[in-house]
């Protein structure tokens, strides 16, 4: 399209709000979107229930370990005093993100078939709670977390692709609902489990989520209709860097063009799952109001109450420097990891007001990066670029779960540490 007829477009889209100017410089004619909520509260469920079944496999990996162990396992060459797993939470990690991953590697070059990949989302998502539910063997319960696991990588990467359909906030609401998740599958599990509901009858409630899933999908979130275009121009008239990503050759050369994105989001989240998964189990406070387990579970608790808060806040606050969250979250890394070997910190409540800001920065890092991709990456490659960028968080909580197993072991051989400081 000339300059001149661009002119034109972006005139007649400020004059006529029922004109709207698409990425190519064509005019579209759509009426007033009253229904608009309809796509913006089915894109929060779909976000809680995408990432509701990994959030609770995460949340119940300490117990998943524990329930085929009649009594902790110490590490067999030094008798440290440490109460540890030999089998740390990082291999649930690595069981919940792996699967995930390598759908999410997959997925950008098969057909965008949104229907079928949901449909089978679904109905893994629901095996996955069945198989850990009434598992007999910890082969049997680790299944089911890869299984939970791919429902969550098919789900994630057709959901933010399907997005460039849909008007831009449906980005914030799915940050938004994946932050949900956070909260309320890690609160529920801890409440049912403090209730002395038992796991099988805690993964059988959680049934309920696919299915609010697949009705959301299905019933609640409108079709995305093909709008009347009102002028119309030719695809050598696209201005090249618009023009929509087609065959793998093409589609791999623009990989380099997304890392601005996925280095800090791996980065972020590299070190936060290896704080979650590698260190958490060990920070322990004797003789309060919480056990073992509970601290575990409660902390977990706290840090997804930190990425609901900042994945929900991308319409307030905005932050284009990623790269700074992940120095903060090193920091992170860095203050846990002494605390696990030392035991300074006085009170659980000073690492609760820590772990609530790890939250927040892994939540900021994951929203503000998608939503500045929605407005930086031109529509016909948005698509592509979603499903892309979707993995990095993957990569790095994979590298995380690998470093979290013999870094929690090196950990357990230390001796006991005593807290000396306590309020």
């Amino acid at each position: 399209m000339t300059s001149s007829k661009q002119q034109e477009a972006e005139a007649d889209s400020e004059h006529n709000p029922q004109v709207v100017v698409t990425p190519t410089g064509a005019t579209h004619s759509i009426r007033h979107d009253r229904s608009l909520w309809r796509d913006l509260t089915a894109y929060w469920i779909l976000g809680l229930c995408n990432n509701y079944g990994y959030v609770v496999m995460l949340s119940a990996a300490h117990d998943i370990i524990a329930q085929f162990n009649d009594e902790p396992e110490f590490n067999e060459d030094v008798d440290s005093g440490r109460e540890c797993h030999l089998v740390s939470t990082g291999a649930i990690l690595l069981a919940d993100v792996l699967p995930s991953l390598f759908v999410k590697i997959l997925m950008p070059f098969f057909p965008f078939w949104v229907n079928v990949r949901i449909a089978i989302a679904v109905a893994c998502s629901a095996a996955g709670f069945l198989l850990v539910g009434f598992a007999n063997a910890e082969w049997m319960a680790l299944l089911g977390v890869i299984i939970t696991s791919a429902s969550s990588g098919i789900g994630e990467t057709t959901f933010l692709a399907y997005s460039s359909r849909f008007n831009k906030n449906v980005i914030s609401t799915w940050s938004s609902g994946t932050g949900g998740a956070g909260v309320i599958g890690s609160l529920s599990y801890a409440t049912l489990r403090s209730l002395n509901v038992s796991p099988r009858d805690t993964m059988l409630i959680m049934l309920i989520f696919p299915a609010i899933e697949a009705f959301s999908f299905w019933l609640l979130l409108r079709r995305p209709q093909v709008l009347p275009v009102t002028a119309v121009e030719s695809t050598e008239e696209l201005i090249r860097d618009d023009k929509p990503l087609v065959g793998f050759k093409e589609k791999m050369s623009y990989i380099k063009h997304l890392f601005k994105y996925m280095l800090p989001l791996c980065l972020v989240y590299f070190f936060e799952y290896f704080i979650n998964q590698g260190l958490f189990e060990l920070v322990y406070f004797e003789n309060i109001f919480l056990d073992k387990a509970a601290q575990y579970r409660w902390l977990n608790v706290d840090y997804q109450i930190g990425v609901f808060i900042s994945r929900s806040s991308v319409n307030i606050f905005q932050l284009n420097k990623i790269w700074l969250m992940s120095v903060f979250q090193f920091i992170n890394v860095a203050y846990f990891l002494t605390e696990v070997i030392w035991f300074y910190t006085p009170t659980i409540w000073l690492v609760f007001v820590i772990v609530l800001w790890e939250g927040l920065l892994g939540g900021g890092a994951y929203v503000n990066t998608f939503y500045r991709m929605s407005k930086e990456i031109p529509a016909g490659r948005q698509q592509f670029a979603m499903s892309m960028v979707v993995q990095s968080d993957s990569y790095g909580i994979a590298l995380a779960g690998f470093l979290a197993i013999p870094v929690h072991n090196a950990i357990c051989g230390l001796p006991a540490a005593v807290r000396s400081v306590v309020w």
